[in-house]
């Protein structure tokens, strides 16, 4: 979970190296990131469905071997469409550790300690999200920008052998109709995602013919993956999956959750640098105060999910972040850096003990043939919220202050259009709010509609 958090946060503060390096556009070079994140997004769920059917460990070590080879064949790339190409493979192994990490801890861990495990998922991954930039800037003020790959290499080695060493061996696997790989479903899955995350990201924030073209597209291919699915014997997603409330609200809250969070990384720059007046190594400073906070809070948060149990940690998570949005709305310019990093503060906290909740109540009720899968559902729920939120919290804050440039706008436009956004960001929350509120209330539960069982198989020991 580390390493593919550091993947995906350490290539964003190259960009502007690698554009120099390769003599290439900054739109051109955005593409390292985002092949990166369109190939996990697009392939996370398929990838957990598969670790279910030929076993989790197996296809954790070749996640981990391509993860490794990819960054050294990265730090090599000769030209930008072969680092890009890389990249892309990258996040083909970043997919199989995220995917499968979550369903092997919910897999080996007891039911009573699940809470706890789902915190340090989280704080390694927030860890790796905060280590990425400085880590990254070090390496390529040091060494170069090809070390900022390389560095990979030894710390994939290093979690191969731990993996090939500490996990239990995969049980056998079945032959029944039911665990063949759904290549269809996983290729309409995959190209309406891509089609969506193309839609959020292309265009520079600028909403034209060509998102909307793509829109169509993710629609017309989720159309095609729900009739496909409907016919096939061994679906990737079983559509009666969606039968249970507590898994829709859990995913629904979980892509709400992500979406308000990014609303803090989009807004927070403009805020501190055009209406507080910091300078740019003075915003770098305050923005790292989310990560580092999400970080010290992870295996606490988990700790109090596993002591007053998942229902009422997942309240109180989106109710801190729910607050913390409500007073950014209203919090004035006079009070500086510590009126925005207070809430802030808050904000992540709630996020990170939300997160812990959520994770461990859908997890630890999951079948043990279908884990992977539900863990690639939860991953990709967050990867979607975060990039909806760029886009979307993007325009609501253009929205606020007026619709005119932001890098030029006087300092008071710019505190209104925060104070809009994360005003809009609080009824987000409250909506997660009301919805597992009324599944609390009504005592919706996983495993009704007898999609999602309470118990699973036996564990192999």
């Amino acid at each position: 979970m580390l390493l593919s958090s550091l993947g995906t946060s350490v290539a964003n503060v190259a960009l502007p190296t690698l554009a120099q390096a390769f003599a290439a556009s900054f739109q051109a070079t955005q593409w390292v990131v985002l092949s990166y994140l369109l190939t996990i997004t697009a392939l996370i769920v398929g990838i957990g469905r598969l670790g279910d059917i030929v076993g989790r460990r197996r296809l954790l070590l070749i996640g981990l071997a391509v993860f490794t080879a990819s960054s050294i064949v990265c730090a090599s790339a000769s030209a930008l469409w072969v680092l890009i190409a890389a990249r892309a493979v990258q996040g083909l192994g970043a997919a199989v550790m995220m995917a499968l990490a979550l369903a092997t801890v919910s897999e080996t861990v007891p039911k009573e300690k699940i809470g706890g495990a789902m915190g340090l998922l989280g704080t390694m991954s927030a860890v790796g999200t905060a280590l990425g930039p400085v880590l990254g800037g070090f390496l390529i003020a040091g060494f170069g920008w090809q070390a900022m790959f390389l560095v990979n290499a030894p710390l994939g080695l290093l979690a191969l052998l731990l993996a090939y060493r500490s996990l239990p061996a995969d049980g056998s696997v079945s032959k029944a109709a039911d665990t063949r790989f759904d290549v269809l479903g996983t290729l309409l899955l995959a190209l309406a995602l891509s089609a969506y995350a193309l839609a959020m990201t292309v265009g520079g924030g600028r909403f034209s013919a060509p998102n909307l073209a793509l829109l169509v597209a993710a629609v017309l291919g989720g159309a095609l993956f729900v009739f496909a699915e409907a016919r096939a014997t061994s679906p990737l997603i079983r559509l009666t999956v969606f039968h249970d409330m507590r898994l829709n609200v859990g995913l629904g809250a979980s892509a709400i959750a992500s979406t308000v969070v990014m609303t803090t990384l989009i807004v927070g720059p403009f805020y501190l640098s055009r209406a507080l007046g910091l300078d740019p190594a003075s915003v770098g400073m305050v923005m790292t105060a989310g990560p580092l906070v999400a970080a010290a809070t992870g295996i606490p948060a988990g700790r109090l999910v596993d002591r007053f149990g998942v229902q009422g940690m997942t309240l109180v998570g989106l109710a801190g972040m729910g607050i913390a949005c409500a007073a950014l709305s209203l919090i004035p310019s006079s009070l500086g850096v510590p009126g925005y990093v207070a809430p802030l503060t808050v904000l992540t906290a709630g996020y990170a003990l939300f997160q812990a909740a959520n994770n461990a109540a859908i997890m630890r009720e999951v079948g043990v043939d279908r884990r992977g899968v539900v863990s690639g559902m939860l991953n990709l729920s967050r990867n979607l919220g975060l990039i909806t939120g760029a886009s979307l919290m993007g325009a609501v804050f253009a929205l606020g202050a007026g619709g005119g440039d932001l890098a030029a706008a006087p300092s008071g436009v710019v505190a209104d259009g925060m104070h809009f956004t994360f005003g809009f960001a609080a009824a987000l929350v409250l909506a997660a709010i009301a919805a597992v509120a009324h599944n609390v209330r009504t005592g919706t539960a996983l495993g009704h509609g007898g999609v999602v069982p309470e118990a699973g198989p036996p564990r192999t020991p």
